[in-house]
């Protein structure tokens, strides 16, 4: 029983004495880093739509000319996977109603049909786009550029992340007339997101003018420092 009884009083002692210490001060920061590098790569989103009065003609317009523009795309040396079927639709046309006596009714058809294209080759960019033009594209969903090895220009975006929330520690803890310490915690948050910037330098191929631009990712980091008074 008495060694017990001692063990509870030291146990007790010593959580006194510890809830006694201060806690240590921290500054928590938060950085932000950017690197940008000429993308080489692509992705353009385009397709068909046809209308008819009967369904089935409206989607064999559409599979016509898709068809058409995938035998262009083979020969100008596209892969098959860069090239993926996005979305395929057909949708009723319904009539204006005059008044709310008339119900509507169906006057046709539209179909859809469009393509996600994938082009490592930034020069045959423009051809590509007109060739598809040509042989019946008439809808076009967007055109984004990116890089197909990312991780070489996102890690000098951390590496300047990292920099930039040093950078603000050192001002807080200077404003504060503290004594910047040793870094305790790093965490990596925060989206990273692709910004193009376009540039004045314009490819042009075939008649469509593609402006290359740059494309920049997006870091941030937040790190917390011990502070010394």
């Amino acid at each position: 029983m008495p060694r017990i009884v001692l063990l509870l009083v030291w146990i007790l002692s010593a959580g006194a004495l510890y809830a006694q210490e201060p806690a240590q001060p921290t500054l928590t920061v938060t950085g932000e880093g950017q690197a940008a590098a000429v993308p080489d790569m692509a992705t353009i989103t385009l397709g068909v739509t046809a209308q008819s009065e009967n369904a089935a003609e409206a989607m064999d317009q559409t599979s016509e000319a898709v068809a058409a523009i995938l035998e262009r795309l083979d020969g100008l040396g596209l892969q098959p996977r860069d090239i993926q079927t996005s979305d395929v639709s057909l949708n009723p046309i319904w009539s204006r109603r005059m008044n709310n006596d008339t119900p509507p009714r169906i006057e046709g058809f539209e179909a859809s049909n469009r393509l996600r294209l994938r082009v490592r080759d930034l020069e045959k960019l423009g051809v590509i786009l007109e060739a598809a033009l040509e042989d019946g594209a008439n809808r076009l969903g967007g055109l984004s550029f990116g890089l197909r090895d990312p991780d070489p220009v996102m890690d000098e975006a951390r590496a300047a992340a990292v920099a930039d929330a040093q950078r603000r520690a050192r001002v807080y803890a200077q404003a504060a007339g503290v004594t910047l310490g040793p870094v305790l915690r790093i965490h990596e948050g925060g989206e990273f997101f692709p910004v193009e910037a376009p540039m004045m330098e314009m490819a042009r191929a075939a008649d469509v003018p593609i402006a290359t631009g740059e494309t920049s990712l997006t870091a941030r980091v937040t790190m917390v420092f011990a502070l010394e008074q």
